[in-house]
């Protein structure tokens, strides 16, 4: 018997989380392994964001909120967007879900009709073109490779735009590469954006606390306020707070695009998490200094990968500007032989071959959308990143 629906038949599971299952099972049957697959920050939430949701408990926040969740949380998400972004939104202008990976996907069911384009330059985050497929849409991938510094250029985006182009999505910074988009590249985007006022800007802005050098992070909305009324900017606490299990996410868009994606919510999980709701007002009404802390050790690990990679052979590399990872050009490794005799054919090689042989868990550049690379987190301890690094290097030294 057939379960799954052809639309369910179209995708596949999250690679990074495959990659991330399979490297702890392997822990688990005691193989050394190090994983390096997951973006997920190794510090503990911060404790003033614990004793708030120990606390919300107790006081008897268990309960259901209104989809678009508590008004006190909303009001801290406008605070917040006015804070560090310089954009007005109203509380009506906020919705709030169990991570912004289910605002990604209530928006698209909010707004996607079957055939819709949705344009997505590569490298895109894994789970982007899974979800336009699953709710009828059609991804139209614009492969954004190095010598263009993995950056959407505006006459790649006006030649790929059609009338049946629904959304463009934009990742700044932007995972897997790290890199940022400047004001000026923003605006130029803007500029060709402006020419068709049907098509949606969805701005995934997640990373923008983690900034790992001088280049500054600038809004999608910030660069191109004349754009502000089809635009949905997505953020979230999981990354800037260590906050990843809380599923917390949140949104500021216009207002009717607002109501149609917490009427979403309300037939699917019906709000977002009471709990880590306060929990989150806590992390953005509070100190920040915890992000500031975080973000400098990310800066440090990454300078460390970076110059350990960058000395291997075969790896292109530059410094990602923004979030936690490395994603090196592994062309070089391409052809070669394991130990074993295996030809390694295409990065799933390589990066299978470093998880069985190097026991260290990467995810390959393929599930990006872009070949061939891969892409390593450096969001773990120095110690497990420098052994990772040592099994790494021997593991690649030993193809032939």
């Amino acid at each position: 018997m057939q379960f799954q629906s052809l639309r369910v038949q179209q995708v596949k599971s999250s690679p990074s989380m495959a990659v991330s299952v399979l490297a702890k099972q392997m822990a688990a049957a005691g193989e050394p392994v190090i994983n390096l697959s997951l973006g997920e920050p190794d510090f503990s939430t911060p404790a003033h964001v614990i004793d708030a949701a120990h606390q919300a408990m107790l006081a008897g926040h268990f309960r259901y909120t209104a989809p678009n969740g508590y008004p006190e949380l909303r009001q801290a998400i406008v605070n917040k967007f006015k804070r560090d972004n310089h954009l007005d939104y109203s509380a009506d202008e906020i919705c709030i879900g169990n991570g912004a990976k289910q605002i990604l996907f209530n928006a698209f069911l909010a707004t996607i009709e079957p055939g819709d384009e949705v344009i997505t330059p590569a490298p895109y985050w894994v789970s982007y073109t899974d979800m336009v497929l699953l709710n009828g849409g059609v991804p139209k991938v614009l492969p954004c490779g190095t010598e263009q510094g993995f950056k959407l250029l505006p006459e790649q985006l006006e030649a790929a735009i059609t009338p049946k182009t629904r959304w463009v999505m934009l990742n700044t910074p932007n995972n897997p590469t790290g890199v940022i988009y400047s004001k000026a590249e923003l605006a130029a985007l803007g500029v060709v954006l402006e020419r068709y006022p049907n098509v949606l800007i969805l701005s995934d802005e997640i990373y923008e606390h983690i900034i790992l050098g001088d280049v500054p992070f600038v809004s999608f909305v910030e660069a191109c306020p004349q754009l502000r009324e089809r635009t949905l900017v997505v953020n979230g606490v999981s990354k800037s707070y260590a906050m990843t299990g809380f599923r917390l996410g949140f949104a500021a868009g216009p207002k009717g695009l607002i109501a149609a994606i917490n009427k979403m919510q309300s037939q699917t999980t019906t709000c977002p998490s009471a709990v880590s709701q306060m929990a989150a007002l806590a992390a953005l009404n509070g100190p920040q200094d915890f992000v500031e802390t975080a973000t400098k050790e990310y800066e440090t690990r990454g300078k460390m990968v970076i110059q350990a990679l960058s000395e291997i052979d075969g790896l292109e590399l530059e410094m990602p500007q923004g979030a936690f990872y490395a994603f090196p050009k592994c062309a070089g490794f391409i052809g070669k032989k394991t130990p074993q005799g295996d030809v390694i054919q295409n990065d799933a090689d390589l990066s299978s071959y470093l998880l069985k042989i190097g026991k260290v868990a990467t995810v390959p550049g393929v599930a990006f959308g872009i070949e061939p690379y891969i892409r390593l987190s450096f969001a773990t301890s120095q110690q497990e990143l420098q052994q990772a690094l040592n099994q790494l290097r021997d593991a690649l030294a030993a193809l032939v």
